[in-house]
């Protein structure tokens, strides 16, 4: 079987990363990588013993499949290209800037019968597997994503860049009708919320509290599931993790055994192979497009309350009064 022909469109902080990987890739052949800053693309190609061309239609040609790590204003053009010529893409998270964009997306994969995978890393985290195998019945979730400041992906709020993570993982988990949320969020650094809080209530009672901050001092990365007789607790970045159950009458313990790996090694790896074999990908289309809306229904709750706020806080307004 000849190598998979594979592509990276936008090379930036997280596409240089995709190009690193996929150059060490067995079985693929990163044949080309496009940004719009040609330098740039340039110097990473000679590093990274690939070529950089000119524009999109180039690297489509010569491609079989992409990962596109460009602004999120730009998924839906780019990605639509590569899926109209034929090409199976892995689109960064979000999916798209809207849900009717990433519906989009979706149908056209659908229509074109090409993989699209979407960029959710931390389902590629090796303690997700403890997780997936140990919470059958999770009734109250607990997440927290912290960074400091990343001077990137500023076009979109906290929400959008970090806490649709934790809710993609969450609906994969509960598999339920959200029944209600409840959301806050503040501006900090940027126009957009860059610290924010949803709690989000599902159909058959489970309850998930989830915190995201880019503006925070150190880096953390951590979810707790709890259900009847046990819960998990997890940290996505050091990959590990302890579950407690209850036995004897008492609260016993054990540390989880999770084989270390980088994510995105996982995560590049298993879309080569869905591109090789057409099979669905652990994260498609669907699943990336189902996160966008929970997301994008958290910000418009978020931004909402805060135009009341500023709203009533104006002088002069009937609610300052």
């Amino acid at each position: 079987m000849s190598d998979l022909a594979i592509g990276v469109v936008g090379v930036g902080a997280i596409g240089r990363n995709h190009v690193r990987v996929l150059a060490g890739l067995k079985g693929v052949r990163l044949a080309a990588i496009y940004d719009c800053n040609g330098d740039h693309a340039r110097a990473l190609a000679e590093e990274m013993g690939t070529v950089a061309v000119g524009s999109l239609e180039e690297l489509i040609a010569l491609v079989d499949a992409a990962t596109v790590a460009t602004p999120t204003v730009t998924h839906l053009d780019v990605a639509s290209a590569l899926l109209s010529a034929g090409k199976h893409v892995l689109v960064e998270k979000p999916i798209a800037e809207s849900t009717e964009a990433a519906r989009k997306l979706v149908e056209l994969a659908r229509e074109k019968e090409r993989v699209l995978q979407v960029g959710h890393i931390e389902r590629f985290n090796p303690v997700m597997r403890e997780l997936e195998e140990s919470m059958s019945e999770p009734r109250f979730i607990e997440a927290h994503r912290l960074s400091p400041f990343p001077n990137r992906s500023i076009d979109i709020g906290v929400v959008l860049d970090l806490m649709i993570h934790d809710l993609e993982i969450i609906l994969h988990l509960v598999r339920c009708e959200i029944e209600s949320i409840d959301a806050v969020g503040v501006p900090v650094l940027t126009r957009r919320e860059d610290i924010a809080n949803a709690r989000l209530r599902f159909r058959n009672g489970c309850v998930a509290n989830v915190t995201a901050s880019r503006v925070s001092p150190e880096r953390l990365r951590k979810i707790r599931v709890f259900q009847p007789e046990s819960y998990l607790s997890l940290d996505y970045q050091e990959q590990t993790g302890e579950i407690y159950w209850r036995e004897d009458g008492r609260i016993a313990r054990r540390e989880v055994a999770v084989e270390k790996d980088e994510p995105l090694k996982c995560e590049l790896e298993a879309f080569c192979e869905c591109a090789r074999t057409g099979r669905r990908p652990k994260v498609s289309g669907s699943e990336g497009a189902a996160a966008l809306e929970v997301a994008a229904e958290i910000t418009r709750l978020i931004e909402d309350a805060n135009r009341s706020a500023a709203s009533r806080s104006r002088p002069g307004s009937p609610e300052s009064e």
